[in-house]
């Protein structure tokens, strides 16, 4: 049921935002140049790798977040428009609408047992911990929301995250963590 859930809303966001995509992807590109998105590998559904797409919203190089985060960058992740590529994640079933933000490789190790959890369930673009903070909440609860979600997932919870996901992109809470330009790095469970 979730995967039809899914794919329908996978067809009538294509047919709403097709026009809206395009037209990103061309200022994308006077903006920020190319390429025009970001491909980082993520941890999905029980530990397997996959590569998400989303629009670039920095610029190329090795400076801290803050000087490669464009104005463009921050009106793209403020309205949350940079997640819309990964419609295309959800269309070949490596993502679901609902479920744990999928996060670098690079966190695994750092997991604990409990926090591995989150990966028994298809990573979301939206999840129970976007709703309760998103990115102004810490690492320890973002994952206890997202264990949270596990435990207790089903079709009307998915529904009921959506319909609270569009209040919390409107009004644009918890963007970034408190004094960063994105989200600090996850370094294990030390905080």
């Amino acid at each position: 049921m979730k995967r039809t859930i899914d794919l329908i809303l996978v067809i009538c966001s294509v047919i709403i935002l097709m026009l809206p995509m395009l037209f990103i992807c061309f200022l994308q590109k006077i903006f920020m140049g190319s390429p025009v998105l970001f491909h980082q590998k993520r941890i999905g559904l029980n530990g397997s790798y996959f590569y998400i797409h989303k629009f670039r919203t920095m610029k190329n190089g090795n400076e801290p977040d803050s000087e490669r985060l464009t104005k463009w960058g921050e009106f793209l992740r403020s309205s949350s428009l940079d997640e819309l590529p990964e419609i295309w994640n959800v269309f070949i079933g490596e993502m679901s609408f609902v479920g744990p933000r999928p996060l670098p490789v690079s966190y695994e190790a750092r997991y604990s047992e409990e926090q591995k959890r989150r990966h028994n369930v298809l990573p979301g673009i939206t999840g129970w911990a976007q709703i309760n903070g998103r990115n102004g909440i810490s690492w320890v609860n973002q994952f206890k929301h997202d264990c949270w979600y596990v435990d207790h997932r089903s079709i009307m919870l998915d529904l009921k995250i959506l319909f609270l996901t569009i209040g919390t992109v409107l009004l644009r809470k918890n963007i970034s963590e408190q004094n960063q330009a994105t989200r600090s790095e996850f370094l294990g469970n030390k905080e």
